[in-house]
């Protein structure tokens, strides 16, 4: 399994590497679950990572953006690979904006994430196994499965265990790869373990003061020593991970 680390500029970049990130995340915690990131603080993030693990994008709401263009411009700026919600969109214009995210994610050699909400009724969102429905029939990379409201319940305050493995199962067999995230801290480790997922993404565990506050090396320190447990991984995973494992310290 894969730790991820949201940072929202080159200084907390720095120091999710220093405490053993595999993949640096850039994201602006001020601005929602997947709030993006300005392109020059993108660049900075990029330039200081410098290569030596993967750095994804959060992108937003796909029915805010100029989706296929977006994907295209972080992609050519080194993302390998970002992340799209689908908030308050049906079906059928769900499917429309994943297969336009594929083809332009293919175009710029970056991966696409769809990211599916286990809070989903509280934005509007489809449920996360149409999401992984979705996201197979469209082609892209994996499926994240996260929580919308970052000051309501966590990942596993709105779905046990059982269902959450459930879940992962299902977007592996359709030949994704699955991430978890959502208020998710270092005793959860264990229990996400356990589900199979490819990756873990973190930001208010990681940080001194919470969500909104600075990356501590230490804190990101213990969520890696966490997964290096051998007594955390209880369930080898195949590498599914795609264009996101190229230059990665795999676990």
């Amino acid at each position: 399994m894969q730790l991820l680390v949201s940072v929202r500029n080159a200084a907390e970049a720095l120091a999710a590497l220093a405490g053993g990130a595999d993949i640096i995340d850039a994201k602006d915690p001020a601005a929602g679950a997947l709030g993006a990131v300005s392109l020059p603080t993108f660049a900075s993030i990029t330039h200081c990572v410098s290569g030596t693990v993967p750095v994804s994008a959060a992108l937003g709401e796909a029915g805010e953006l100029a989706l296929d263009e977006r994907v295209r411009t972080f992609g050519r700026r080194g993302a390998a690979f970002v992340k799209i919600g689908f908030a308050r969109l049906a079906r059928g214009e769900v499917a429309a904006l994943l297969a336009a995210a594929s083809t332009a994610g293919s175009a710029s050699g970056t991966a696409v994430v769809a990211v599916a909400y286990a809070d989903w009724p509280s934005v509007d969102s489809l449920c996360p196994d149409t999401i992984v429905e979705l996201a197979g029939a469209g082609k892209v990379n994996g499926v994240l499965l996260d929580t919308a409201d970052k000051a309501g319940p966590g990942l596993f305050g709105l779905l046990s265990e059982l269902q959450i493995g459930a879940w992962v199962h299902r977007v592996q067999s359709a030949g994704m790869f699955a991430a978890l995230a959502g208020q998710v801290e270092a005793t959860d480790m264990a229990r996400i373990c356990s589900t199979g997922a490819d990756i873990v993404g973190v930001r208010g565990a990681a940080c001194d003061n919470g969500r909104g506050g600075a990356i501590s090396a230490g804190r990101v320190r213990q969520l890696s020593g966490a997964l290096q447990d051998p007594m955390q991984r209880r369930h080898p995973i195949e590498d599914r991970l795609a264009v996101p494992a190229r230059n990665s310290r795999q676990r």
